[in-house]
């Protein structure tokens, strides 16, 4: 039983979705059903937890819960790829180029999956190409997975691939003498490193001054980075598979723990459900906020805390 079901606590960690919201939907939808242990704790058979899976990532996309909740998983899965295709192919030449791209990682065509990457990056440059390829693209995969389409070494192929680019074209940003200077990191549990790319090469192209430390940093050594390097803005990223709850506590208590002239910007899809409770703290939708919030924070002089 214990290898087939999850505490309550491991669903927080494999779907992102909050305990809170669990209990609330199971209450309101009657769904996730949980069976109970014999302490009565919460025991999440292996097909709801996918269920879940499916239905944060429908969520985070806009659609009610109470829509979604009394579908199957292949209707959710359906649901999810229509609405993937329907955002990613607003334009038919882009849409054809994700579904090459999507075919080549499929087939592990390293080196013609790079090279059509390379060439998308000198065409659109580098701002459009984690907007309108890797976004959008990384989405499809994530999709693709969860429809059991794409294994764990394509996955790997992607985003090793991805990766290596944005860290050249990122490299290759003039850096000094920019503003702001911003510090770029996950908490801890946090290994997604992919978003935290697509937003330091987003800051870069927009003349800020960055420096990254990678994933998985503890919440004391972020503080004492942060307050005591030359920095104006801490910049973090929240997969959809990280705990809100966690992040929020987190987010908190680096706020009330770091001095107001410096801002703290925070973004991803594990951040949708609670951006409403981070005061202080300036939250990030979409990679095209980056700009406005950058122009913004230079026009008011750089040092004041966000609302």
């Amino acid at each position: 039983m214990y290898n087939t079901h999850l505490t309550i606590a491991a669903v927080e960690r494999e779907t992102g979705l909050a305990k809170d919201t669990l209990r609330v939907w199971e209450r309101r939808y009657g769904f996730p059903a949980p069976e109970r242990d014999g302490c009565g704790e919460r025991l999440y058979p292996a097909e709801q937890v996918d269920k879940l899976r499916l239905l944060r990532r429908l969520t985070d996309q806009g659609l009610r819960p109470a829509k979604l909740v009394g579908l199957d998983s292949e209707a959710l899965r359906q649901l999810l790829e229509e609405k993937g295709r329907a955002q990613a192919c607003a334009c038919p030449d882009a849409c054809r180029r994700l579904d090459t791209l999507l075919t080549l990682i499929r087939t592990r065509a390293h080196y013609e999956l790079r090279q059509q990457l390379q060439q998308a990056l000198m065409k659109v440059g580098l701002q459009q190409f984690v907007c309108g390829v890797v976004a959008p693209l990384s989405q499809m995969v994530g999709d693709a997975w969860l429809r059991g389409e794409l294994g764990v070494s394509e996955e790997h192929l992607y985003t090793e691939t991805v990766q290596n680019l944005l860290r050249t074209a990122i490299s290759s940003q003039p850096s000094q003498g920019c503003q702001p200077r911003v510090v770029l990191t996950t908490f801890p549990e946090e290994f997604h490193s992919l978003g935290l790319l697509m937003v330091e090469a987003m800051l870069v192209t927009e003349g800020a001054c960055c420096l990254s430390l990678g994933v998985h940093m503890p919440l004391d050594e972020i503080r004492q980075a942060a307050e005591h390097g030359p920095f104006d803005v801490l910049a973090l990223s929240f997969s959809a598979a990280y705990p809100a709850r966690q992040a929020v506590e987190g987010l908190r208590s680096l706020r009330q723990q770091l001095p107001p002239r410096l801002a703290i910007w925070a973004g991803g899809a594990g951040l949708n459900e609670v951006a409403c409770r981070l005061s202080g703290i300036q939250v990030f939708r979409r990679l095209e906020e980056i700009g406005p919030a950058l122009a913004h924070w230079r026009e008011a002089g750089g040092a004041k805390p966000q609302a």
